[in-house]
């Protein structure tokens, strides 16, 4: 016998969750409101993440049959978490049959910065965050007309390359774990640019990102649940390969 079709989901109901930083987001979003969760992340992430957002779901009154769609963090950030993340958007988008939303990991930090700014007027922001190894993830935004506009898309730079970069094309303001690491390199070149702390409050923002994608049918097949690599890598680790069998398993009987 096969087993009953997943049951129709309301068209308003969100889920979203990001594993690619130190920092474990999810969240929710349903025609009446938001509900969001914050916590710590990285290797204790592909255990956590499956409860999380259980727990989520469960403060907003749907379950996981309820999601019409999940939008994931895809990077750049922490390989084994980008791993996680996509594993888990993959098996429960298989699962329920639904659509995902892949978010850029970067613009969901100019998100935070835009929301610790406190209002909505246009500007364009850089997005340095640490990629370890020596190096830093980079990208640049505008937020314009209540929309995010990509200027640069993401990209691995040696500090040195990005201080070069910004020196002939200095950002307005900038963020992101980076700029204390290598601040002096970055701040010696662009010295007008406006550091902004984007803040640990990283699950608000991905549900404004994941809305938008929805409201403009951004929504991919599970398939195509993929991390954005920008290094080289193949293996799987164990807890990736944990994260994957608990995303299937998540909607076994």
């Amino acid at each position: 016998m096969q087993p009953p079709a997943p049951s129709p989901a309301p068209a308003d109901t969100l889920l979203a969750f990001d594993t690619s930083t130190e920092r474990l987001a999810v969240a929710v979003q349903t025609g009446t409101g938001r509900w969001v969760d914050d916590g710590p992340g990285g290797a204790a992430a592909s255990a956590a993440l499956l409860p999380a957002i259980r727990a989520v779901l469960q403060r907003a009154g749907r379950t996981l049959t309820d999601v019409a769609a999940i939008a994931f963090g895809r990077g750049p950030g922490a390989f084994t978490g980008l791993r996680t993340s996509c594993a888990v958007a993959q098996g429960l988008a298989f699962g329920l049959a639904r659509p995902v939303l892949p978010v850029d990991s970067l613009l969901l930090v100019a998100e935070q910065a835009r929301q610790r700014r406190g209002d909505d007027a246009a500007f364009d922001i850089a997005v340095a965050m640490d990629a370890r190894m020596g190096e830093i993830y980079a990208g640049r935004y505008r937020w314009q007309s209540g929309r995010w506009q990509v200027l640069q898309p993401p990209g691995l730079w040696a500090p040195a390359a990005l201080a070069a970069a910004w020196r002939q094309q200095p950002p307005a303001a900038a963020t992101g774990s980076a700029l204390a690491l290598f601040g002096s390199e970055l701040q010696a070149v662009c010295p007008p640019a406006v550091h902004i702390d984007a803040g640990d409050a990283r699950a608000a923002a991905l549900i404004v990102l994941a809305s938008q994608a929805w409201a403009d049918g951004a929504g991919l097949d599970a398939a195509e649940a993929l991390p954005l690599y920008l290094r080289d890598k193949v293996a799987q680790t164990t807890a990736e390969r944990e994260a994957l069998r608990a995303g299937a398993a998540a909607l076994a009987p």
